[in-house]
């Protein structure tokens, strides 16, 4: 079966329309202010509320979240399971090779001579170093696009980008990101994603009988 970048866009256009507005707000807002005046805005804008969700928010970006959805795919059908938990894998190896090349220094340390002047959450353990990108941004809307591509309703496509939004924002109020580590996370995550699902599901394999079931109809059957 042969796929297309073209079909894989075709099958999420209403996140990737969406997606691609957010990125041109972003980068205008990239080109008309500093770092410094980005982080220091965001980081301003904060309450006990806040405080209180932003960390669940955040975790919704890990590691665990990866692993118990594609666990959930896993139950009904192999290929969905395959794409997402492909997809998660592969772009958390590209994130995780560019935050060593760069190497590049987290808020904590960039501004460690006006630390006084940041808001941080109580109890939060804030890393120093692998700034750029956010990994938890880059699995957020890696992970949005594949449910998008694989539900037939496109409409998901908004609530799941919805989502990635917040978990990429997260990154920012919890003082662990800066503004272009999320803005090149959610890069990575939707075009390494797209060339990845082009890839692999037009192998011919992945659309067999064996591969669109799951877990749940291969116990039933023995």
């Amino acid at each position: 079966m042969k796929i297309g970048i073209k079909d894989v866009l075709q099958r999420i256009w209403p996140f990737f329309i969406l997606y691609l507005l957010l990125l041109s707000i972003c980068l205008t807002i990239k080109m008309l202010y500093t770092r410094e005046v980005i982080y220091f805005a965001v980081n301003g804008w904060n309450s006990p509320w806040a405080d209180y969700i932003e960390p669940y928010i955040t975790d919704l970006g890990d590691g665990i979240t990866a692993i118990t959805l594609s666990l959930i795919m896993l139950l009904f059908s192999y290929r969905k399971f395959l794409l997402l938990a492909s997809s998660y894998a592969i772009t958390a190896i590209v994130a995780q090779i560019l935050k060593f090349i760069f190497d590049a220094p987290r808020p904590k340390v960039y501004f460690q001579d006006q630390w006084d002047k940041v808001h941080t959450v109580k109890g939060l353990y804030i890393l120093s170093t692998h700034s750029f990108p956010s990994g938890h941004t880059v699995s957020a809307f890696s992970a949005a696009l594949v449910i998008t591509y694989l539900c037939k309703n496109k409409g998901w496509g908004i609530p799941a980008l919805l989502i990635a939004i917040l978990i990429g924002y997260s990154r920012m109020y919890l003082t662990q990101h800066f503004f272009e580590d999320v803005m090149a996370g959610s890069v990575i995550g939707v075009m390494v994603t797209v060339f990845w699902l082009t890839w692999l599901d037009g192998r011919q394999f992945i659309h067999t009988p064996g591969w669109t079931r799951g877990l749940l109809q291969t116990i039933r059957k023995k």
